[in-house]
């Protein structure tokens, strides 16, 4: 029996790879293998030499004072700013790229994002939804991110990030239909809530388990160059791989950074560093200077960003992709700095471990939805009446898709059973078969009638 074959988002490999191809050694295009193997003759050490001539530490001067490095002498890295708190540019260099009209639909899907988050968290906590996410504070993250990457370019989200669908055009409809599992979830209802996917967006899947999007990301942008490689009219992408500071705990994360770094992977990793994994803070998660450091530590292009200016965000983005398809790719870390506003999810109860005020001192004080309101309403592109007819209007939206989704069929119960084998086997076919008995035996037991076709699917 034959495994059912799914083509990943976007990675539509060549026949061409083999196993030899992939095991050859990526030069640039002037760099013949000769060359390669000289330059790596060169590093031999010369005598007398000053500094160290090794393999993973070529500029390293020799001393003769013992002295152990501590990470308490060097300065934090510094965070790009581009619009400060009250709306107000402080970088002399910045020009907005967008157009009046493009910004004010950035901005509305930061309110989408925002308001669909209210409703979505009210409607779990009346047990019409089994769980929700919010990123409320960290809209800007994602909007910004995605709104400077091209739409063939391939993206591995964690599970906060429904700023960069909202942006790249998954509609009302879909979240809704993913979040109500029903028949129109392209997931035929296999996923937990906020797991979306896109395979037209080229958005992949979401999963629950922490940081293992990250290796698979290096890994898509290593065949991404691969294929470019073998097919030059195929056009240059970057891949996008989403997370939080707490996943960066995980092996995952190392062990892809290191893989995008030594095999120079088109990947952008965009870090969330917005104070909390789950109930842990950041200062109990690690000792070193924030995620940003270790991208340095991994030979990575690294930068770190104020993660609630709108701005700053995307102007870095937009660099960020520029350098991860130069030379034939490299990675680049982006650690933004963005506080979590909300819960950590409708499992949570922040306030356990954090104090109420703190909080809504963040709300009051740095919000990136507020801070691109002001930048917009100093340009006299946005006023108050302008928000108030977007607010309603998006509200009134978001409710319409709602009651629509929560009224719609589950999917089919035979899906249960397909698209894993191209064929049900033998096994299955039993299984099938013996639910559709116990179905029949205790009806008052099981509403069947919310599920698309009832029982009769199982008859096919």
């Amino acid at each position: 029996m034959r495994m059912k074959r799914v083509p990943l988002s976007g990675l539509s490999a060549p026949a061409r790879y083999s196993r030899r191809a992939l095991r050859q050694p990526i030069l640039s295009p002037t760099c013949s293998a000769k060359q390669s193997r000289r330059n790596a003759g060169s590093l031999s050490q010369r005598p007398d030499a000053k500094h160290v001539s090794f393999p993973g530490a070529v500029k390293s001067a020799f001393s003769n004072s013992m002295r152990f490095e501590q990470p308490s002498t060097y300065p934090g890295l510094p965070t790009y700013r581009v619009v400060d708190q009250h709306g107000a540019v402080v970088d002399p260099t910045f020009e907005p790229d967008l157009s009046d009209e493009q910004v004010v639909k950035l901005y509305r899907d930061m309110l989408t994002v925002s308001i669909m988050d209210v409703i979505m968290f009210d409607a779990q906590r009346q047990g019409r939804l089994s769980f929700y996410m919010v990123s409320a504070g960290e809209e800007a993250v994602s909007v910004a991110t995605a709104s400077a990457l091209a739409k063939e370019d391939v993206i591995f989200c964690q599970y906060r990030e429904q700023g960069v669908f909202q942006q790249r055009g998954f509609t009302l409809s879909d979240f809704m239909s993913q979040l109500f599992a029903n028949r129109h979830d392209p997931g035929r209802g296999r996923n937990m809530p906020v797991h979306y996917g896109s395979r037209e967006l080229n958005i992949h899947t979401i999963s629950s388990p922490l940081a293992t999007q990250l290796p698979q990301a290096s890994g898509a942008a290593y065949a991404l160059k691969m294929q470019r490689m073998l097919d030059q009219s195929i056009p240059p992408r970057v891949v996008a791989a989403y997370f939080g500071e707490g996943a960066a705990s995980e092996g995952d994360f190392h062990a892809a950074l290191n893989m995008a770094a030594t095999r120079a992977c088109p990947v952008i990793f965009i870090c969330r560093n917005n104070g909390y994994a789950i109930s842990t803070p950041t200062l109990e998660q690690y000792r070193g200077d924030g995620i940003a450091s270790r991208g340095l530590g991994y030979g990575i292009e690294t930068i770190r960003v104020d993660g609630n200016d709108f701005w700053a965000v995307r102007e870095v983005m937009k660099k960020a992709r520029e350098l991860a398809l130069r030379d034939g790719g490299k990675p680049v870390l982006i650690e933004a700095m963005t506080y979590r506003v909300s819960h950590h999810s409708t499992s949570d109860d922040s306030f356990a471990y954090r104090a109420r005020v703190e909080v809504e001192d963040w709300k009051r004080r740095d919000n990136p939805i507020i801070r691109l309101r002001k930048w917009m309403e100093s340009k006299g592109i946005w006023d108050e009446a302008k928000e108030k007819d977007a607010r309603e209007s998006i509200r009134r939206d978001i409710l319409k898709a709602f009651s629509e989704a929560e009224r719609e069929k589950k999917p089919a119960i035979r899906g249960m059973f397909e698209d894993v084998y191209e064929e049900l086997t033998p096994d299955l076919l039993k299984q099938m078969k013996a639910l559709r008995k116990q179905l029949e035996e205790y009806p008052d037991e099981y509403d069947v009638g919310e599920f698309e076709g009832g029982m009769e699917t199982l008859d096919k």
